[in-house]
């Protein structure tokens, strides 16, 4: 997709397509109170982060308005949220301590460039090669970074945030039961706000978390000496922050569209993540992508499908740090705690570790799961903990495939020859046993190896299959291989002799 055909109609792309026409006043009121509600989620949230990359506040809620406006437009994935995010937060945090903003805000400006490119180069496609254990592991990490980030505003608080959140819990649950014509989420938000002031009751609020920004962001370049030097010493965070930004922003998008059962284009996703992340350095944010927990605020709570939602959760965001500010630092943050704990326990696949389900799934896939929750919950980085599941799965994948490949023996009547059937698929885990399902010193001077059954993938069988027909040559006995497939036979062809084998 070019970049003129991503920009040439803003409208049409908050228009979308597919389920949910905005024609529909029902979508309408679904996207506005959705857009509203994660507006709201958002700001404590982000406040957090910005406290994490060592930027005032305002920066980081200014990030969360010019992302979620931009790829609410150019973005590939309809309904996903992108703002300022936690992961980005930490791999540019180390920039700015020692650099100062202007270095993060020129890293940043470069990271959008270096997604632009990894889009269309297709990095999207990669996203296939990941397997549903490590995307199940990746969900329920998710889950449980979620609440894990919740406690910390349940400690060493007032006695009256417990009943909050209980209260706020208990809406959530039941409002739908009476009518789903409003978010349960914005009803709860509401109702404890209103109670906490209404009572006067001392919680801690949204207030207490930072200044709200009071005027519009203006856009410049970064205060930077445009040097060799100075590219020198952002390129290796801005690579960093372009492959977190996308790993995180394509997993979520994949999960979307598992939630929603539509597709998107991540191709234009990648692009998209890229031109917002530009927009953002050139505004002066500090990066970001797309935002799991908002994005299951959006999508699985609030019920939100379109580009819509996306975009007004931006513009409300700027609203309502703008315009209502007192009110919005009035929340107590019981109300976003609430959410957020429903949020995590509708995230988790419960599935997945229902003894039911383990009893029936294998153990390598049971293994990859955990794996990748640990060290998601471990290193609280979820692109960590996808790559290391990835690798877990890789090996495991491997393990089992290796006991795939079968050699049968059978000697000609007159012995003379004798026949070796080699079935499986023949790689590097599975060659190397093949070497000793040979009787080199007992068989005829004639051996045929039949691989009609299989198929050779890399240059490891090749370097086998040439240390098979070594052996049986030191002891002065002809080796003929038949039966390769086209494939096999090219690629054996090309490389037979020409690597080292080994006795």
């Amino acid at each position: 997709m070019s970049l003129s055909a991503l920009l040439a109609s803003p409208l049409a792309a908050l228009r979308g397509r597919g389920p949910g026409s905005l024609s529909d006043p029902k979508v309408w009121r679904t996207e506005v109170l959705a857009g509203l509600v994660v507006a709201l989620a958002l700001i404590p949230e982000v406040i957090s982060f910005s406290v994490i990359a060592g930027v005032d506040p305002a920066v980081g809620l200014f990030t969360s308005f010019t992302t979620a406006v931009t790829i609410a437009v150019v973005g590939g994935r309809r309904a996903m949220v992108s703002a300022a995010a936690g992961a980005t937060a930490l791999v540019i945090a180390p920039l700015n301590r020692e650099h100062g903003l202007g270095y993060l805000v020129a890293a940043v400006i470069l990271a959008g460039v270096f997604q632009v490119i990894l889009g269309a180069l297709g990095v999207a496609k990669l996203m296939r090669f990941v397997p549903r254990s490590v995307m199940v592991g990746f969900v329920n990490a998710l889950a449980v970074l979620i609440f894990m980030a919740q406690v910390p505003e349940m400690r060493n608080v007032p006695w009256p945030v417990y009943p909050l959140i209980v209260g706020g819990l208990a809406l959530m649950v039941f409002f739908p039961k009476i009518t789903k014509a409003v978010p349960a989420p914005l009803v709860s938000i509401a109702a404890l706000t209103a109670i906490t002031v209404a009572a006067g009751i001392a919680v801690p609020t949204v207030g207490d978390k930072g200044g709200l920004p009071s005027s519009l962001p203006v856009p410049g370049l970064p205060d930077v000496p445009f040097t060799l030097d100075t590219l020198t010493t952002i390129a290796p965070y801005a690579f960093a922050v372009a492959l977190v930004g996308l790993m995180e922003s394509l997993l979520t998008a994949k999960l979307v569209d598992d939630i929603t059962d539509t597709s998107s284009d991540k191709t234009r996703e990648s692009i998209g993540q890229g031109i917002a992340n530009i927009v953002t350095g050139f505004f002066g944010g500090m990066g970001g992508c797309a935002m799991i927990g908002q994005t299951m605020i959006n999508v699985k709570v609030a019920g939100a499908r379109t580009r819509l939602s996306t975009f007004l959760a931006g513009v409300f965001l700027l609203v309502l740090c703008l315009v209502l500010g007192p009110v919005v630092s009035a929340i107590p943050m019981a109300a976003l705690v609430a959410v957020m704990v429903m949020v995590a326990f509708t995230t988790f696949d419960w599935s997945s570790i229902a003894p039911s389900t383990l009893k029936r799934m294998p153990a390598g896939e049971i293994a990859v799961m955990v794996v990748t929750v640990v060290c998601v919950v471990a290193t609280h980085n979820l692109a960590v903990g996808v790559v290391v599941g990835s690798i877990t799965a890789i090996i495991v994948f491997a393990k089992r495939v290796a006991h795939l490949a079968e050699v049968t023996a059978v000697t000609d009547p007159d012995g003379s020859t004798v026949v070796y059937r080699v079935a499986g698929q023949l790689f590097f885990a599975s060659a190397n046993g093949l070497v000793d399902r040979f009787a080199y010193a007992t068989d005829p001077d004639r051996v045929v190896i039949d691989l009609s059954a299989a198929h050779v993938w890399d240059a490891s069988s090749v370097a086998v299959l040439d240390t098979v027909e070594s052996k049986y040559a030191q002891r002065g006995k002809t080796v003929e291989i038949t039966g390769l497939n086209q494939r096999s036979a090219a690629l054996h062809d090309r490389l037979s002799g020409a690597l080292t084998a080994g006795d």
